[in-house]
């Protein structure tokens, strides 16, 4: 799960995120808290989000002091949340940081449950997540030798702020507590891996490239490198724009050339552009016919829809009204895009799930059970098919239907994973409903059993014992 930018994330989280940033502006911390952590409980990879939360936590830490008791429990790590937090380590990460998070948001300084969003975002692969709290856990524990290490290790494979807060670090440790070979290793190894990294020599380890590509005229290998970079600079995207449109001239058949010429557009936010681009592709005679290629442009025009929401001002007078305009156009769309695929690909089944997605969430139950009926057919999509189904049947009352749908794609899911719990549940819920209590709560006990953190099912088993 490679950590995302704010452009990365859908555009109600975005609105959202700005909401946010608003209440920190006023100095209204606590609000802004409660709305940064609803968007990384959806979107636990949106770093500037997190470290926009860390900046509120500092400041209700220093305005808002826990009881002497209340420390002394939670940074020994028999609170109740930190003990939740370590059990929801072992089957869900993210869930285990979410709780984590909660008790940074009275105590942001606590070193228990920094080490758990560490170890929850090296499980999730968020190496700027992970760092971010080794380096405040490196603040607070200036003289931890161990954990100044393992926070520089981290920091030279990010680089940036962190390979020099990491730095900083060992520099102090080294001045106070004179010569130690672990610390003069570590630094040594911040520093050459720093230069391995930007030179490019960190491939060598890996066997991915030669002393002979590091020799290569250097104007070339970096012009490669940067290629192939998933994140690219504003100065590096522009010169290969530049290069490539020069390129089309002579190669204005190359469509692999074309196809990265768009995709480099869309990054720099010219859509329209990007578009131009991609219908060049799809008007070739090799082209015409390529749903991966539609899908491209489909999701390019979405985003471009979204970079307009984006950019509307939030203290316009009518920005209610144009950012309603603006979702209706960009559900209208979708909607009808992916009607036109479905026609032009009939046997695309993934499609026609897709079309269900869209048609469930717009209302249009009726519509939506026909598109998912078919693509029960595909046996990647058929159980998360059935799920759909079973909601739909669900809306139109149809519980009995409902009911049927669920056991059958519980009875084809053997694995006990979220997506079984999800059936298992939405079952309990549609038994819940129509009145059957006891055979309800046989499925939520079976949820209970193996995840007792799992939605609502505590409360719900809870409250069916206390009744008893």
């Amino acid at each position: 799960m490679p950590e995302k930018l704010v452009n990365e994330i859908p555009a109600d989280l975005r609105r959202l995120y700005t909401k946010a940033g608003e209440a920190a502006q006023r100095e209204n911390p606590d609000y802004a808290i409660a709305l940064f952590c609803q968007i990384l409980e959806k979107e636990p990879a949106f770093f500037d989000c997190r470290r926009a939360l860390r900046i509120e936590q500092a400041k209700k830490g220093s305005t808002v002091h826990a009881g002497f008791f209340r420390k002394l429990v939670s940074n020994t790590g028999s609170s109740p949340q930190i003990v939740k937090a370590k059990m929801a380590m072992s089957h869900d990460p993210a869930e285990a940081m979410a709780i984590a998070e909660q008790i940074l948001n009275t105590d942001a300084t606590n070193s228990i449950a920094h080490r758990i969003i560490v170890d929850a975002a090296r499980a999730m692969e968020l190496p700027q997540t992970a760092a971010m709290s080794l380096e405040i856990m490196s603040r607070n524990s200036p003289k931890d030798k161990a954990l100044l290490i393992e926070f520089a290790e981290l920091a030279a494979q990010i680089g940036g702020d962190f390979a020099a807060a990491a730095s900083a670090a060992l520099d102090n440790l080294a001045r106070t507590a004179g010569f130690d070979p672990d610390l003069a290793q570590a630094q040594k190894n911040l520093s050459a891996r720093t230069t391995m990294d930007e030179g490019g020599y960190s491939k060598l380890e890996g066997g991915e490239g030669s002393y002979r590509d590091i020799l290569r005229n250097k104007e070339e290998a970096v012009t490669l490198e940067q290629a192939q970079r998933v994140q690219q600079t504003e100065d590096t995207t522009a010169r290969l724009i530049k290069e490539y449109e020069a390129r089309l001239v002579a190669e204005p058949d190359n469509t692999k050339m074309i196809r990265s010429l768009a995709e480099l557009h869309a990054e720099k936010k010219d859509f329209d552009r990007a578009l131009e681009l991609y219908a060049r592709i799809k008007n070739s005679t090799n082209s015409s016919a390529d749903s991966a290629l539609d899908r491209v442009i489909a999701d390019t025009t979405v985003k471009k829809m979204e970079y307009q929401l984006a950019q509307l001002n939030p203290f316009a007078p009518d920005h209610a009204e144009q950012a309603a305009r603006l979702q209706a156009a960009m559900a209208e769309f979708k909607l009808a895009e992916c009607k036109q695929r479905s026609e032009n690909y009939p046997t695309d089944l993934g499609i026609r799930f897709e079309l269900g997605q869209l048609y469930f969430e717009t209302g249009k139950i009726a519509e939506a059970i026909a598109e998912f009926q078919k693509a029960q057919q595909n046996p990647h999509k058929r159980i998360a098919a059935m799920s759909y189904l079973a909601q739909c049947f669900a809306k139109r009352g149809m519980n009995d239907s409902a009911v049927r749908t669920l056991q059958n794609a519980i009875k084809e899911k053997p694995a006990f994973d979220d997506e079984k719990k999800d059936l298992i549940y939405n079952l309990g819920c549609v038994l819940e409903k129509m009145g059957k209590k006891a055979e309800a709560i046989e499925q939520f006990l079976q949820i209970y059993e193996s995840d007792v953190s799992y939605r609502d099912v505590a409360a719900k088993v809870d409250a069916h014992y206390a009744s008893q």
